[in-house]
């Protein structure tokens, strides 16, 4: 009895916080760089893609601008102005229509970034710390350059930047919205020591690095319910743009996330490390088991996880949801696919990130005349 429960866990339906998911396996953002349009909207292209995969018990989009500054790739969608609302409405009707549920991850990509996306302006970030990383312009791959340190009135417009793009986001039919907070992006600039050198409110201890989060959580409080809010986290990332694991790193997360449990979050979407830190005191090395030992509320995992491996992780109560990217991006039908043991389509790494429809909406579906 016990072996068909852990082999059925993941498509069992899951109420996160009263919205109701047919399943536990999430879409993972990931950014496709499909909407090469002049103002970044979401397309009737868009809305095929996300439509196709709405078997998924919860999708999170590829990460969406809440403003121009917050621009790090070029041809991403946004959500701060009116006409990409409306095309994220497309996106929103299509995954609904098929029975789906769906939350707008909201992004701000800090020093990864480049002037070419900003006029000719460095990017902003908490600190001048360059990230060292490639950045996809419109002109392809450039190096990123040194940003410019925000102000105080930099830091606070961000904050309601966030906080618009929140009622634009439920405005344009989404579930909900996850708060980037992971993958080297701006919150996690300012968590970390090594990205955030500053010497006022929000540099120093952990408390005042991780200020700018609850500071963007409040402002959000006020205007959207915050039970349809998630918090995306990436703990133990560590030689990626420009973020180190150090002595403080455990105590930064785990105060983070302990005071996330005052929020009533919708979940909190955590990674488990993209590199090796076996040998790295300063990384937790389970990052859904340290974790669920803080945090009462529903617990995402993320990192390379299969069937098999989600169903453990949920029957180990170490996470409510299991989110995969790349098998969702070749496999619109992975739902169906687990469920009937499928094989699996294998990714077209060359148009992760190329316009039209091959290698997005094109990946084979499974012969649907047999069910």
């Amino acid at each position: 009895m016990e072996n068909t429960m852990s082999d059925k866990l993941i498509f069992e339906s899951y109420s996160l916080n009263g919205l109701l998911l047919k399943n536990r396996m999430v879409m993972a953002p990931m950014t496709r760089s499909r909407s090469n349009n002049p103002e970044n909207v979401a397309t009737e292209l868009t809305a095929k893609y996300y439509g196709q995969r709405a078997s998924a018990g919860l999708i999170i989009t590829e990460g969406t601008f809440v403003s121009e500054e917050a621009i790090g790739v070029v041809n991403v969608p946004g959500i701060y102005t009116t006409a990409q609302v409306e095309g994220w409405k497309l996106v929103t009707n299509a995954v609904h229509q098929e029975g789906g549920a769906i939350f707008a991850q909201l992004w701000h990509t800090g020093a990864y970034s480049h002037p070419d996306l900003h006029n000719g302006k460095k990017p902003l970030a908490p600190s001048t710390v360059n990230p060292d990383q490639q950045v996809f312009t419109a002109e392809g791959f450039k190096p990123s350059e040194e940003p410019q340190a925000m102000t105080l009135e930099d830091i606070k417009r961000t904050i309601r930047d966030f906080k618009q793009a929140a009622v634009n986001a439920f405005e344009a039919g989404f579930d909900g919205v996850e708060l980037h907070g992971a993958n080297g992006y701006l919150l996690q600039q300012f968590f970390s020591q090594n990205t955030n050198k500053r010497k006022d409110e929000y540099g120093g201890s952990v408390e005042n690095r991780a200020r700018i989060l609850f500071e963007i959580l409040d402002e959000l409080k006020e205007v959207v319910d915050i039970n349809r809010v998630g918090v995306r986290l990436n703990p133990s990332l560590h030689g990626i743009m420009g973020i180190l694991t150090d002595g403080e790193t455990i105590a930064l997360y785990d105060y983070i996330i302990t005071r996330l449990n005052d929020y009533d979050l919708a979940y909190i979407h955590l990674i488990e490390p993209f590199t090796d830190v076996s040998e790295n005191p300063d990384a937790v090395q389970e990052v859904a088991r340290h974790f669920r030992k803080l945090y009462k509320g529903a617990i995402i995992i993320n990192r390379g996880f299969n069937k098999e491996t989600a169903n453990k992780v949920l029957n180990d109560n170490d996470a409510n949801l299991v989110s995969f990217g790349v098998p969702f991006l070749a496999n619109s039908d992975l739902v169906e696919r687990f469920m009937t043991d499928a094989p699996l389509n294998q990714p077209d790494q060359a148009t992760f990130y190329t316009p039209g429809e091959k290698g997005y909406t094109d990946y084979p579906i499974l012969n649907k005349s047999h069910s």
